[in-house]
């Protein structure tokens, strides 16, 4: 499909991002207006449902809290329901800069691409994560790597655009909690050709991050075993 004419959702997760969200938006609608978009409003109990009400923005209100995964499958499946054939991850805090996305769609089909991500290593410019942070993703990316054979540097970012195909997939099937280094091992384990974009990612201005420290410890337990089951069901799923 010629990349011009290609029809795009920007999925945007949001969980108590109410002092973010309108920024995050509002850039959208006046400066990418040739995107579509959709926040996934995962429960929130601070004021983002009202922010988002009052606003006339695109959204769907989750009624309970389903996790970061719940939500961005959500929008997963709202893409293919509305026939989208780009679907684009973005986070609600204002990290990612819609502005690579031309750049990323453009290299998507230059690369004949299934998933593209964006990439903070690569050119190694603007918020780099903390050092602890860092050390972790290169666990998991040299992880992915020993599973699946393909070697993605920034496997825990958040900012990742894929093709109708893996819409089709990821509105079936995408990991619940801490989703994106699982979702790296679905996407190769279905023989997706997976390609990094250097991007330039910025700290959150408002609010904190949901991951502690103690979160922190307990997410690399849990993100390692479930890419290990990952990778380990599907072992058993061809032979069968």
């Amino acid at each position: 499909m010629d990349q011009k004419n290609n029809k795009t959702l920007i999925i945007i997760p949001a969980y108590n991002e109410g002092d973010n969200i309108e920024k995050v938006v509002d850039n959208l609608i006046t400066n990418f207006p040739q995107y579509d978009y959709v926040i996934i409003n995962d429960g929130s109990t601070d004021h983002t449902k009202k922010v988002c009400r009052d606003r006339k923005y695109e959204v769907l209100n989750l009624p309970i809290n389903m996790g970061i995964g719940g939500a961005v499958q959500t929008g997963y499946r709202y893409a293919r329901e509305n026939d989208y054939d780009i679907a684009v991850q973005i986070d609600g805090d204002g990290q990612h800069d819609v502005g690579f996305l031309g750049e990323m769609i453009q290299y998507m089909y230059e690369e004949n691409a299934d998933c593209v991500i964006g990439s903070r290593f690569v050119e190694k410019e603007g918020f780099q994560s903390s050092g602890m942070r860092r050390i972790g993703i290169r666990f998991l990316s040299f992880l992915g790597w020993v599973l699946t054979g393909v070697r993605v540097r920034d496997i825990t970012s958040g900012y990742r655009l894929v093709n109708r195909r893996f819409i089709q997939i990821f509105a079936e099937d995408y990991p619940a909690d801490y989703p994106e280094p699982e979702a790296m091992v679905i996407a190769a384990v279905h023989k997706g050709r997976i390609r990094e974009y250097p991007v330039v990612m910025r700290d959150r201005e408002n609010g904190t991050s949901s991951i502690t420290f103690k979160k922190s410890v307990y997410y690399m337990f849990k993100v390692t075993l479930a890419m290990l089951i990952r990778r380990l069901s599907f072992g058993v799923r061809r032979q069968k």
